[in-house]
């Protein structure tokens, strides 16, 4: 079986950061937490969880994660947010892969907490996720908002594993749109330093267009108030990001 470091992330993640380590340590022949200075004693958790821990100034999801994985022993590498668990199911999947990989990168399917209830409708699931690779084969790409794992090879085929990834992502909706707010601002500025602007059109459609489809097309109704107030804040960042990318580039 080849060995597995697993590489987290974290800042101020005493709430989540012991079901997550706790998750993998079946598997894993080491657990690296890069840490961001932390107050609230989650690097103490993490050690006491066997994890070895490091600091590092945050200067962005993609560059955390590329340092995080630099620091492993290991060539195959499991990529975690501190906020996700692997289910067993996934955690098999896993084991099994690493007898005798047929990829060099994997995706599984990441299945959504929201407020306590599974969202498994709206575009929300399966929301497959790169996170199982060698990291020879690649690295994080740098993005302000939605980092991924960027191979080598463009051409290069993923396996697909089996089991959920299990993200615990808003306790409330007064997180999400906290995270709204931030993520927008990021994909605005993104936007406007490629040049690129919204019309009124599109701030005006955009919003009806992503509630239309994630609850209608997508099935969010099948997830009952939470879908709802999922799809009804999808169009509310819609409107929120092209208002804001709109203003940016009038700037």
């Amino acid at each position: 079986m080849n060995a597995l470091s697993v590489v987290i992330i974290t800042f101020n993640e005493k709430d989540n950061i012991a079901r997550c380590i706790s998750s993998v340590k079946k598997i894993a022949d080491e657990i690296i937490v890069l840490d961001s200075n932390s107050t609230d004693g989650t690097n103490e958790i993490a050690s006491s969880l066997g994890a070895s821990v490091f600091q590092h100034p945050f200067q962005g999801y993609a560059a955390q994660k590329n340092h995080a994985t630099s620091l492993a022993r290991n060539n195959w590498i499991l990529s975690l947010d501190a906020d996700e668990e692997v289910s067993p199911t996934l955690l098999a999947s896993i084991s099994d892969t690493l007898q005798n990989p047929r990829h060099t990168v994997y995706q599984m399917p990441r299945l959504t907490s929201y407020c306590g209830h599974w969202i498994r409708h709206c575009g929300w699931y399966p929301d497959r996720q790169t996170r199982l690779f060698d990291r020879n084969t690649g690295k994080w790409k740098e993005l302000s908002v939605h980092e991924y794992w960027e191979s080598n090879d463009p051409g290069q085929k993923k396996g697909l594993l089996h089991g959920d990834l299990l993200h615990y992502s808003f306790n409330s909706v007064a997180d999400h749109l906290r995270t709204i707010d931030r993520y927008t601002q990021l994909a605005a500025t993104d936007a406007a330093a490629k040049g690129k602007s919204a019309t009124l059109l599109k701030i005006i459609l955009s919003p009806f267009w992503h509630f239309f489809s994630e609850y209608f097309l997508k099935l969010g109704f099948l997830d009952g108030y939470y879908g709802f107030v999922v799809c009804r804040l999808s169009a509310y960042s819609a409107y929120i990001k092209y208002t804001r990318i709109r203003q940016l580039a009038k700037k």
